[in-house]
């Protein structure tokens, strides 16, 4: 009997201790958190900014119709090589063609005109010339008939002179006064008439004048049926035919453009940059650009255009010009100019652009999924006995209160088991990993997963390190 007992309570002595040590594993792996990590390591970083967008020239004219009329002909086809200058398509002339026959022989009459009118100038000007000669030699003849009137008339006074000669001599006097009065009158007179010629003249002159700018106004409608480049390009684009009624200045009408010319000296990849990436963005950084039509080859750029707009991404329109405020997602157009354009590349086509906005050699890194914020006040430790160490009687500080929702930015740091929020200062951002400015080192060990763990680990936490890779379960395939 006693021996039964014996076993009994040996029995149930090995059963508590079994059921002890296994309660003591379970408590000691209470709040135990399996966690995947990484470690700090130096490497060379590159932050690169992507973006979708289109190739297009840097400058391209849609080359639209300057007056009405039927389109004659093309003189191109769409892919040629043009030069400013060259004649591109004719419109129907012929009544402006009309037009600046009639004014060119207009401009001839009135020419015509104003050479008679220059003429009778000249010889108004030789009558006055004579009339004035004539004039000269008639005071100087009674300058001289003057002094024999007064020799006379002092030899009459002495009766040394017959009474006959005296008065031969004061008639002569008399009748030289009455020429150079009649002289005069016709020098006035011939004055006048070189006036009205000369108001002739000047008004032939104007209608010359007239009539030139006329033709002038009449050659520019002509030109204007003319289609000519304005730049050397390629032609891209050749919406009519030859038959085709064109008809200038009509918004959003295809018969309002003839054809568009791009200058394909220099090719651009216009993209659209998120308005998160583009305060990296600046001026001659490099880029790296994929076009959709060309797979398998990497073109280089550099950056020679940043839009200051922002374009709403649901329609396209600059954010200024829309009448209601929107928190929709926005982006700022980059040109991206190619260094060596390929000749197979057309204007529209899809591309993606990688800009190199900062390169940093030897630098520590981390990943960034490591990343994570905590508020100030998450990171104080908690009394053992689980109950606030403020008295219930003592009010909060609220510049306290307001310290403890301070965001902090940094990783948790596996150490002796426990993961340690350590807050870091980051700089430059990679595909995958970050850099790291100060607060770790070389080495350290830090979680980099699961998201969930991150985001939810507390400060300090026993943690268990699990990196091996997650197997996937057959089943659910």
């Amino acid at each position: 009997m006693k021996r039964k007992w014996k076993i009994l309570i040996g029995v149930l002595a090995v059963l508590i201790l079994v059921i002890g040590v296994y309660a003591s594993t379970v408590l000691s792996k209470k709040g135990v958190v399996t966690v995947q990590t990484g470690t700090v390591v130096r490497q060379d970083l590159t932050s690169v900014v992507t973006a979708s967008g289109e190739i297009k020239p840097k400058n391209y004219i849609n080359i639209g119709a300057n007056a009405q009329g039927e389109l004659r002909e093309i003189l191109v086809k769409e892919g040629d090589r043009v030069r400013k200058g060259q004649m591109l398509a004719r419109i129907e002339n012929t009544q402006p063609e009309a037009d600046v026959k009639a004014q060119q022989a207009g401009v001839y009459s009135a020419q015509a005109d104003s050479s008679a009118a220059e003429a009778a100038v000249k010889s108004a000007d030789e009558n006055i010339r004579t009339f004035q000669a004539g004039l000269d030699k008639d005071r100087a003849d009674l300058d001289r008939m003057k002094a024999d009137y007064d020799r006379s008339l002092a030899l009459y006074n002495e009766h040394l002179l017959a009474k006959q000669d005296f008065e031969m001599k004061k008639f002569t006097y008399e009748a030289q006064q009455a020429t150079i009065r009649q002289s005069e009158m016709r020098l006035v007179q011939a004055r006048a008439q070189r006036e009205q010629t000369a108001a002739q003249l000047a008004s032939a002159q104007r209608r010359v004048a007239q009539a030139q700018a006329n033709l002038i106004r009449f050659n520019d409608l002509l030109e204007k049926r003319n289609v000519t480049a304005p730049l050397d390009g390629v032609v891209t684009n050749l919406p009519v035919r030859v038959g085709e009624t064109v008809v200038p200045g009509v918004q959003n009408s295809a018969a309002s453009t003839i054809m568009t010319i791009a200058d394909m000296s220099l090719i651009t990849a216009e993209i659209k940059v998120d308005e998160t990436d583009i305060v990296n963005v600046k001026l001659d950084q490099k880029a790296d650009v994929t076009i959709d039509a060309i797979p398998n080859k990497t073109f280089t750029g550099h950056v020679i255009e940043i839009g200051n707009t922002a374009i709403l991404r649901s329609t396209g329109l600059a954010a200024s010009q829309s009448a209601v405020s929107s928190q929709e997602a926005k982006d700022f157009k980059v040109v991206v100019a190619l260094d060596n354009p390929p000749d197979e590349i057309r204007p529209g086509l899809s591309c993606t652009a990688k800009i190199t906005t900062a390169t940093r050699k030897n630098v520590l890194t981390i990943p960034i999924q490591a990343l994570t914020v905590r508020q100030k006040g998450q990171l104080e430790p908690k009394p053992k006995d689980g109950k606030s160490v403020q008295a219930a009687t003592t009010k909060p500080d609220p510049a306290a209160e307001k310290a403890k929702k301070e965001e902090l930015q940094g990783v948790f740091v596996v150490s002796g088991g426990k993961a340690v929020f350590q807050k870091v200062d980051t700089g430059i951002t990679g595909a995958t990993d970050i850099e790291v400015l100060n607060g770790l080192k070389e080495g350290d060990q830090i979680v980099t997963g699961t998201y969930q763990v991150i985001r939810t680990i507390a400060n300090e936490a026993q943690v268990k390190v699990d990196n091996k890779a997650p197997v996937a379960d057959a089943s659910k395939s």
